[in-house]
C-alpha cells in the first residue's frame, strides 16, 4: 500500500478540524452523539497518523496499529500519577491522553478506524482500476 503524504495529512488536518467542531458548543447536537463522535473522529485522526508514519504498510497493519494505540491510551487512564494527571489537566493533554477510562469509547475507537480503513481500501480499489 501507497500512501500520497499530501493527501493524508490534508485529511487528517480535516478531521483534526471537524473533531474539535464536534466538540465545540457551535454545533448543536445531543451529548451522546457530541462525546462518542468526537471518540471516533479522534481515533480517525490516529488512524490517519499511523498510516503517514508508516506509509506502506498494508491498510490491515494500520488499524492495527492505530487500534492498539487508541485503547492504549484509553486504558492509560486507569493509571494515575500525579505528573501524568498534571499532564492530562492540560488542554493539549487532555485531547491527546483524555482524562477518565469509559468502556464505550473503545466501541467509538473501532467505528472511527473501521471508517478510515473502509475509505483507504476503497480509495486503493478506485486507484487500482
Amino acid at each position: 500500500m501507497y500512501r500520497n503524504r499530501l493527501l493524508q495529512t490534508l485529511a487528517l488536518v480535516m478531521v483534526l478540524g471537524a473533531g474539535l467542531l464536534w466538540r465545540s458548543r457551535y454545533l448543536p447536537m445531543s451529548p451522546f452523539f457530541s462525546k462518542y463522535g468526537g471518540d471516533a473522529l479522534w481515533a480517525l485522526a490516529v488512524f490517519l497518523g499511523a498510516g503517514l508514519c508508516f506509509r506502506h504498510a498494508s491498510t490491515w497493519r494500520i488499524t492495527l496499529i492505530a487500534l492498539g494505540f487508541a485503547w492504549g491510551i484509553e486504558f492509560s487512564q486507569l493509571y494515575h500519577v500525579p505528573w501524568l494527571d498534571q499532564l492530562r489537566s492540560s488542554l493539549p493533554g487532555r485531547l491527546v491522553l483524555g482524562s477518565t477510562f469509559n468502556a464505550p469509547d473503545l466501541l467509538a475507537y473501532v467505528l472511527g478506524i473501521a471508517v478510515g480503513a473502509a475509505a483507504e481500501r476503497a480509495c486503493s480499489k478506485r486507484q487500482s482500476r
